[in-house]
């Protein structure tokens, strides 16, 4: 089996949403065989089913479309259809010249193809490294019948890539991961490729397949449909410069009218779905679910290499065992239990790498669990050492008292934010993961922070006096001042998913709030932190709901007045999850599966369907995961 065709595909929760008129949706074939057998590939489709397909469509009002109509729509043209349709087929097989190519004539539908150069350049006698293996060249259309299908007139031809619909080794492990996003690792220098290499690569294959399309069919592509849906920011942006323009991913979510045209989603089709599952495809489903196991990758590090892929091993084993659907999965050190990362799990070029270990993880537990890995990290708790500080600027309180807890550098601090910047872009560069969780530490209390770059911050761009006690003195001045901080702390997590998307696209945002924040109106004030700003303008808002942490003489009666004094907000049915504490901190024991298991009950019976739990302890398996994943497996939720 193609060990690289499905990894990201099999992970995604395709959720496609009720279609407005202007709404249109993508669907992603591969190759169209005549029956499926045991050397069938999963995103096979039959000849029969195909047909059962476009007819269905026919009959039941649907207006298959082309790119070109999408185009002419974005630029005020002609508006696209009720029910609109375009259809993909990827890789460049036979079977599009034998069932696809005829098929589009006797219904006249238009299609894209989208076409790896280096697999149809081989001569036909030939082999094509393929899926990890030599198959034979005869699998692919013949230069002959590629021009053919482009002259046809139903049919635009699209760049693949060249060579990059591969994987190549990621880490010094031996995982061989996505071409077209991965830093290529040396086991022989113990080193990645550089920037400049790495830009240089991805460079020349796109412009070798455009120029090879050129040449084959006489038009350069304008349309780029990235292997394995992976792509990320500077691949689009040389994409474009090649007259690329339009993009097709593998993305979740709906594509509408006015969206950008260089992230065009697609439903991928797997199993060869029967007629029924097919129209499910294009229905409107419930949001995508989410039960959720937040990690440490503290219990996995060992010094002894040996011991480390055991705990990794037994790690995969429980998540699996779980049933969850998402990891959020530590990507900095916090050997002393304070939150503040002096070192990571992942190469970068800021602070210590405790072990190059994130990557290795998070690419196990998709590929092995599949599940959805978020980096869990810190978004201004770093501490690089004295003599980096020195060079940096932290929050600071204004009565010098240590505020909210945790060491931060400042995001009013532009030497501070570029250093934190880098960081979030080496993990963007080095690891392969879809989400972003942001810590607990994303926080300014109502005395923070007072740093210089701060009080300069407030006075040139907020318009308030350089000076705290003078704000908290002036209610307008007091109001404008913690509203404008919230923001200011959802934009800055925001700036640093765009620059982890550097080099890894799309990345999913998620953040952790404290439950204050839900339960008390005043709150904002105090953490500059709002439950509805956090609901507009993540994906995910992983609310803490842990009534021990917060002294609650009832937990369970705690829980249900933040439940219901959260579900009422909007989109919170959509994107709040709710983070249940599997420890008790104050006593240091654990929380009974038990007790935790009934709270996901009561979640349930509430209709509520998205939340997890931390930490996790593998090995004193707390929570017992047999016993819990009977509630918080996916699973679950069919029950």
């Amino acid at each position: 089996m193609n060990k690289f065709k499905y990894l990201f595909c099999a992970l995604l929760l395709l959720s496609p949403l009720a279609w407005g008129a202007e709404d249109f949706k993508v669907l992603s074939f591969h190759d169209i065989v005549q029956k499926m057998d045991v050397n069938s590939e999963p995103d096979d489709v039959t000849a029969d089913n195909l047909i059962n397909y476009f007819s269905w469509l026919k009959a039941n009002g649907y207006s298959v479309v082309s790119i070109q109509d999408v185009i002419n729509a974005k630029k005020g043209g002609k508006p696209l259809p009720d029910r609109a349709i375009v259809l993909t087929f990827d890789d460049g097989y036979k079977s599009f010249y034998t069932y696809v190519l005829p098929l589009l004539k006797a219904f006249n539908y238009q299609a894209t193809l989208a076409i790896v150069g280096s697999w149809l350049e081989v001569p036909e006698n030939g082999k094509v490294f393929y899926a990890g293996k030599q198959v034979p060249r005869s699998k692919f259309l013949s230069l002959k019948e590629l021009r053919e299908i482009s002259q046809s007139g139903l049919v635009e031809i699209a760049s693949h890539t060249y060579d990059l619909h591969h994987g190549i080794l990621g880490n010094k492990e031996g995982n061989d991961m996505p071409a077209l996003t991965t830093f290529e690792y040396n086991p022989k220098t113990n080193q990645y490729e550089s920037d400049t290499h790495y830009l240089s690569r991805i460079q020349s294959d796109l412009s070798r397949n455009n120029a090879w399309i050129k040449r084959e069919t006489g038009k350069s592509p304008r349309i780029i449909v990235w292997p394995y849906g992976r792509y990320n920011s500077a691949a689009q942006k040389m994409a474009k410069n090649l007259g690329m323009d339009v993009a097709i991913t593998l993305d979740d979510g709906e594509n509408i009218e006015l969206q950008a045209e260089d992230s065009i989603r697609r439903i991928y089709l797997i199993d060869n779905p029967g007629i029924d599952d097919f129209v499910a495809n294009l229905r409107e489903h419930p949001p995508a679910l989410q039960r959720v196991m937040h990690v440490d990758l503290d219990y996995v590090y060992d010094k002894d290499p040996v011991q480390q892929e055991k705990n990794l091993g037994s790690l995969i084993d429980r998540v699996i065992t779980s049933g969850v659907t998402t990891v959020y999965l530590q990507a900095f050190s916090d050997d002393d239990g304070k939150g503040v990362a002096k070192s990571l799990y992942f190469k970068n070029s800021y602070l210590p790498v405790k072990a190059d270990l994130f990557g290795r993880a998070s690419w196990q537990l998709k590929t092995r669990a599949g599940v959805r890995v978020f980096a869990w990290m810190p978004l201004l708790a770093f501490n690089p050492g004295p003599e980096k500080l020195r060079d940096l600027d932290v929050v600071q309180s204004s009565d010098g008292s240590k505020g909210i807890g945790y060491l931060r550098l400042s995001p009013f601090s532009e030497r501070s934010r570029q250093f934190i910047k880098g960081i979030y872009t080496d993990l963007g560069r080095y690891a392969n993961f879809e989400g972003i969780l942001i810590h607990d530490d994303a926080t300014l209390s109502d005395k923070e922070d007072a740093s210089a770059p701060a009080l300069q911050y407030y006075a040139k761009n907020w318009g308030l006096p350089a000076n705290i006690e003078t704000i908290n003195q002036n209610p307008a001045y007091k109001e404008k001042w913690y509203k404008a901080k919230t923001q200011m702390l959802t934009q800055f997590s925001i700036d640093m998913k765009e620059a982890a998307q550097q080099y890894r696209k799309p990345i999913s945002l998620a953040r952790n709030y404290y439950a204050e924040v839900a339960l008390n109106p005043q709150s904002e004030e105090w953490f500059a932190q709002s439950l509805p700003n956090g609901l507009q303008n993540y994906n995910w808002v992983a609310l803490m709901a842990m009534p021990y942490m917060e002294k609650a003489k009832n937990p369970s009666q705690w829980l249900n007045r933040l439940v219901s004094e959260t579900q009422s907000l909007p989109l919170a049915d959509q994107k709040l999850l709710y983070e249940l504490q599997a420890k008790n901190w104050r006593t240091d024991t654990p929380i009974p599966t038990e007790e935790l298991s009934s709270w996901m009950r009561t979640m349930r019976i509430k209709g509520i369907h998205n939340f997890g739990y931390y930490p996790d302890d593998q090995f004193t398996n707390n929570p017992n995961i047999e016993l819990l994943k009977e509630e918080l497996s996916a699973k679950a939720a069919l029950q």
